[in-house]
């Protein structure tokens, strides 16, 4: 069988799913899980949304943050897992594997920013979608992975892109290194301009503001962005704000700020899910009592 008749196969019921995915076409030496949700009034032409889980390569939690508003909205949930044990460590993840160990540019096929356009292409195949784009969302991890992935690729697979919490950002210049920058992996003036076009939708949680810790990324070129994630968004929007200006043109993206929320993809997942299928914030009130919760990486 192959695999997009798997995924027919897999997606024809409505409920949760884990599908084994060989990425063939990037590194197939790397097997992912994608963890799926179909709601029962899923049909080929409503939303598809990929999500992107943070450090603890918890797809499978990421997918169920977004049933509430799968079920209210008729979405199919995708969330590509990256496991450790396949892709251990920053580089290979949040990083796309785009860097070998001795610092040389993989091939630009086996980078895993190229992974998400890849299995919406596969979903459009098998007759699961007929929708033109996806939605995607990353948070954390899966917002480092995001933004580097509209940084990297084409958009074209994509009708919108939002990323909450990033704890650091690739900046917009080609005068840094990947991945503090865009120099140095075959990327010009076009892919910036294109980057900067993009209505990137950034998520900040204006309660992201511990300064150490474990899950909070701090070599230099990120200490540099700001002392905690919430003014290392502020300062990623500005960095794009004056690239943009440099070279006369706008910079198309948004920074949303999130009152009483933290570190938490739970509660992003669900302010992302409400601006972009209903077209507004949530309550205050509401977006307050989300704020009591532990959070979710």
């Amino acid at each position: 069988m192959s695999f997009t008749e798997t995924l027919a196969q897999a997606l024809a019921q409505p409920g949760r799913q884990a599908i084994p995915f060989t990425d063939e076409a990037g590194d197939p030496t790397r097997p992912l899980v994608l963890h799926t949700y179909r709601p029962a009034s899923f049909t080929p032409d409503s939303p598809v949304v990929i999500v992107h889980h943070g450090m603890k390569r918890n797809g499978d939690e990421y997918r169920d943050f977004w049933i509430p508003a799968a079920d209210r909205h008729g979405l199919l949930i995708v969330a590509p897992t990256f496991s450790d044990a396949a892709y251990p460590g920053a580089e290979l993840y949040n990083n796309g594997h785009v860097l070998a160990e001795d610092g040389t540019v993989r091939p630009r096929a086996q980078w895993g920013y190229a992974v998400p356009a890849r299995v919406f292409a596969l979903l459009r195949e098998a007759g699961v979608t007929r929708r033109a784009r996806a939605h995607f969302f990353g948070h954390s991890a899966g917002g480092q992975f995001g933004h580097r992935m509209l940084s990297t690729q084409a958009s074209d697979a994509f009708e919108a892109i939002a990323v909450g919490n990033p704890g650091w950002y690739t900046l917009p210049t080609l005068e840094k290194n990947f991945p503090e920058g865009l120099a140095g992996i075959g990327l010009g003036e076009a892919e910036l301009l294109r980057l900067l076009a993009y209505p990137l939708l950034i998520l900040a949680g204006m309660q992201d503001i511990e300064t150490s810790g474990p899950s909070l990324p701090a070599q230099p070129a990120a200490v540099e962005q700001g002392p905690h994630r919430f003014a290392r968004a502020r300062n990623y929007l500005a960095a794009g704000r004056a690239e943009a200006a440099r070279r006369g043109v706008a910079c198309d993206w948004r920074l949303v700020e999130v009152p009483h929320i933290g570190h938490d993809g739970a509660a992003m997942s669900r302010v992302a899910a409400s601006l972009w299928f209903e077209g507004r914030m949530p309550e205050d009130s509401l977006l307050a009592s989300w704020g009591t919760g532990q959070g979710a990486l």
